[in-house]
């Protein structure tokens, strides 16, 4: 019988914990046979664990890809959206400015864009700029467009030409249109941020925008930031909006209800972040278990679920295109952290099923690397590809419980 919980400690919590819920389960009716209950970091389910793991990846139905998740700087791991509150909170909406590249009042938009942005009005040219409204006015310099619904008549004259986003030493990025952006929210103008926010990342993927990272993984700003480099992601923040204020480009700031992503195991500020992560091509298993329920091989209790099973869940599994040869998948996500499955046993071991992946020292871990069962497999196919001479080390994070959608 397997149940869920945190590492207290040697076996602590799945001895504790773990017997209060397996007795609660055999009070529920469950006719498990429990003379097969062990802890989960017995050295026979360690093996069936990693075995599994191969297996998977020998079918393909295992790899490795990148994917926005849910990362918490401080605990530094993904975390599944089943462990991501959400709290209305009170913030602010951010209207920051953004020139027009080479706009002015020609009528031959090429001679725009070749005109050299600055403001002289003795010559017949005035700049001219699209108002932005952004909760996370740090994530600007991750900034990759701008967007505009195409019906939106304020802004169609600028569909086509070049922004410039604000201190980043003069950055272009494009003006689009796309039908998703929300005429009524805001100035109407979306800033386009895809390595910072689900909806953006989405978007960007359906047009092509290039990805790009502005964050470090222990919640800084990087070097993509200039002169903001190192600073935490909220004092970033204060800083940049001062500045914007400093340089004429900061509209105003004003009180607004923010939905806040929170950790639930810490209660920080969780930040999309695209992240290398291993994955589980579900779409197999989704099929046949859809199909078990059809057949009425499966009888699902209460009667009401079924629908929703049939409906809206197993259905969606396939439906998010994010591999990249092309087969259309509904990911699960084998997220790295400090969690794993606790089964009640007798064992004392403590330490935790590490990810059977081996890198090739000296190359990059993304594209080169090894799943094998122990570390002498993993260096014996090492050698067969890389030579005697190669060195290999293994993946240090390892495997949780929680697969998320």
């Amino acid at each position: 019988m397997i149940t869920l919980g945190r590492k207290l400690g040697p076996r602590v919590e799945g001895l504790q914990y773990g017997g209060t819920i397996t007795k609660q389960i055999k009070r529920l009716g469950a006719s498990c046979d429990w003379s097969r209950e062990h802890f989960t970091l017995d050295e026979q389910l360690s093996q069936a664990v990693v075995e599994a793991f191969v297996r998977l990846h020998e079918k393909g139905l295992i790899y490795q890809g990148s994917y926005m998740v849910n990362w918490s700087p401080t605990l530094q791991t993904a975390v599944s959206d089943l462990e991501v509150e959400y709290s209305e909170e009170s913030g602010y909406l951010y209207y920051i400015k953004y020139r027009v590249a080479g706009s002015c009042f020609s009528s031959s938009i090429p001679q725009c864009f070749s005109t050299v942005m600055v403001s002289h009005p003795e010559k017949g040219l005035r700049s001219e700029f699209l108002t932005v409204a952004t909760t996370r006015p740090e994530t600007l310099f991750g900034d990759v467009a701008l967007a505009v619904n195409p019906k939106d008549d304020r802004y169609s004259k600028y569909i086509g030409m070049m922004a410039i986003v604000p201190q980043t030493f003069g950055r272009h990025v494009p003006i689009i249109a796309d039908k998703l952006v929300d005429k009524d929210f805001g100035t109407g103008v979306l800033k386009i941020s895809p390595g910072h926010d689900h909806n953006d990342y989405l978007l960007a993927r359906k047009l092509g925008l290039p990805i790009l990272n502005v964050m470090n993984k222990d919640g800084t700003l990087n070097d993509v930031t200039g002169l903001y480099s190192g600073l935490d992601r909220f004092e970033g923040r204060k800083k940049l909006w001062a500045e914007l204020e400093e340089t004429g480009l900061a509209v105003k700031k004003e009180p607004h209800t923010l939905r806040v992503p929170r950790s639930q195991r810490g209660g920080e500020v969780i930040e999309p972040l695209v992240s290398k992560q291993w994955f589980v091509s579900m779409e197999p298993l989704a099929e046949k278990a859809l199909q078990a329920v059809e057949k009425k091989e499966l009888t699902i209790i209460p009667e009401r679920f079924q629908k929703t099973m049939n409906v809206s869940t197993l259905p969606e599994i396939h439906q998010v295109r994010v591999c990249s040869s092309g087969g259309t998948y509904r990911l699960i996500r084998l997220l790295k952290t400090q969690w794993f499955f606790a089964i009640k046993g007798n064992s004392t071991r403590n330490a935790q099923p590490v990810l059977p992946v081996w890198y090739i020292a000296g190359k990059d871990n993304e594209e080169e690397y090894i799943v094998a069962r122990n570390a002498k497999e993993a260096l014996e196919k090492a050698r067969m590809k890389y030579g005697k001479d190669v060195e290999i080390y293994q993946d240090p994070d390892v495997l949780d419980t929680w697969f998320s959608r």
